[in-house]
């Protein structure tokens, strides 16, 4: 590998990863995979399953409302490639998995479904139950910490841009967002939670969307490269919209908060661009874990897709042989 051995940062204790600067290759084919089904709290999980060869599985999810295809698809074939089992699921109501209403996506459930999805994961044929990861992006990257925080058998977790304070983060898109634009989105989300309390139909709103439309995002990034990093035309059964009171909840939601109880090895991805997630709440975290390490990359919030991609899977990759196959 060409990425160099994480030096310990004396002011965080958090070690910072220098990936190497690259082309980024062709994409590969997936590998063969499986679907799989699994119980959740009150619904039934889907997911892909890639058996992998050395005992070890990286579990995976997408960020707010992404099915497990284009969230995960890129990175599950590398880390396959690499000898990895991959589990990658969708939360409960999105997706292939259960559960209604469709599309209301609660902090809490997902988190829940995160352990559902390493429970099961833990009685996998071949996969050794203490040699369990997460893998997560944007708001996952932020339930991952939440997950791994309240269960401390895990072997490592992988946070790339997470939403590790979403009042930070919803500060800053506030900047790139018309007010008038912000009263809509405002009121359709309070009367959807009225609705919900009511049983009435869902009233959803585009994940992304540009500066003056009633949408989750408006960011720079998410605008110009989500589409393109997350290869949306190649999935034409993603609707890429959210209940509204999913996406105002998620605003609140500051799992940053829960980076001390996190005794598992923990790698941050921060792109030091990025206008929807924000790289320096990401950047805290990695210092406050006990056992953080850091990698920052340039870009926006989607590099690690686009031209960050080999840089990303590199480090990513170094860190997970470290912890869950070197170690034994």
């Amino acid at each position: 590998m060409s990425t160099t051995r994480p030096q310990r940062l004396a002011s965080h204790g958090a070690a910072e990863v220098h990936p190497r600067t690259e082309e980024r290759a062709e994409p590969r084919p997936l590998p063969a995979r499986r679907s799989v089904r699994f119980a959740g709290r009150d619904a039934t999980i889907a997911g892909w399953l890639y058996p992998g060869t050395n005992g070890a599985c990286v579990v995976m999810a997408g960020g707010l409302a992404v099915p497990k295809e284009p969230a995960t698809d890129q990175f599950a074939a590398r880390f396959h490639a690499a000898g990895f089992t991959v589990l990658a699921f969708d939360y409960r109501r999105l997706g292939e998995s259960g559960g209604e209403p469709r599309l209301v996506l609660p902090v809490k459930g997902q988190v829940d479904d995160w352990q559902a999805a390493i429970d099961h994961a833990r009685t996998l044929p071949g996969v050794d139950p203490a040699k369990i990861a997460l893998w997560a992006f944007s708001a996952s990257g932020g339930f991952v910490l939440n997950a791994a925080a309240r269960d401390h058998e895990l072997a490592a977790v992988i946070a790339q841009t997470p939403t590790a304070d979403g009042l930070a983060a919803m500060r800053n898109a506030s900047r790139h967002q018309q007010p008038a634009a912000m009263a809509r989105f405002t009121g359709r989300a309070l009367l959807d939670v009225l609705g919900g309390l009511l049983r009435r139909p869902t009233r959803l709103v585009p994940l992304v969307g540009p500066p003056g439309t009633v949408a989750m995002l408006t960011t720079p990034d998410a605008v110009g490269d989500g589409a393109r990093a997350l290869r949306a035309a190649n999935y034409p059964n993603w609707t890429q919209q959210v209940a509204a009171r999913s996406a105002l909840r998620i605003g609140f939601h500051r799992p940053g908060r829960d980076a001390k109880r996190i005794t598992c090895p923990l790698l941050v991805i921060a792109c030091d661009d990025d206008q929807t997630s924000l790289a320096a709440p990401a950047i805290r975290v990695a210092g406050k874990a006990p056992r953080g390490e850091l990698s920052r990359l340039p870009g926006g919030h989607y590099a690690p897709f686009l031209e960050g991609h080999e840089q990303a899977v590199d480090v990513q990759l170094e860190f997970l042989r470290r912890h869950l196959v070197e170690r034994s």
